[in-house]
């Protein structure tokens, strides 16, 4: 096939086209037989239209929780009393599994680096909770370490 025989293709495209049968008699004895034979549709879709409704006003509440108890979390400060303030107070964990050395080290440093900004803003509740993640993150790198003997 060349490019002309494309375009002649193309353009018999534009042209209309009609369907072999008349497709609105099939269509309208579907419509009546489907309306003689269920007469209580109006019910059933109410009951559907209830159920959605249902189903919308539970994804609101759902998520009215949701959001409420994310900026409940999020305005709640940390407990920094047991997290060490100084660099001298931070102990170094090196675990004995070769596969686990260099997330180790990863979480020490992004650790080391959160205390040196919170000294700077101490109040940052961002920086709390970036911290409690990489102590929670570390402390489930010891218990694979456990695990894995």
């Amino acid at each position: 096939m060349n490019e002309f025989e494309w375009l002649r293709q193309t353009r018999a495209l534009r042209e209309p086209v009609s369907p072999r049968r008349d497709l609105w008699p099939a269509i309208d004895a579907a419509l009546d037989a489907s309306s003689e034979a269920s007469p209580d549709v109006p019910a059933r879709r109410t009951g559907q239209h209830i159920q959605r409704w249902l189903l919308a006003a539970s994804f609101a509440g759902m998520s009215l929780f949701a959001g409420s108890l994310a900026v409940h979390l999020r305005d709640r400060p940390l407990e920094t009393a047991a997290t060490p303030t100084t660099t001298q107070d931070i102990e170094r964990w090196r675990p004995s599994d070769p596969r686990l050395a260099g997330a180790a080290v990863e979480l020490d440093a992004a650790s080391m680096e959160l205390r040196q900004a919170m000294e700077e803003a101490p109040d940052s509740p961002a920086l709390q909770r970036l911290l409690y993640r990489t102590q929670k993150q570390q402390s489930q790198l010891r218990q694979m370490e456990h695990q894995a003997g």
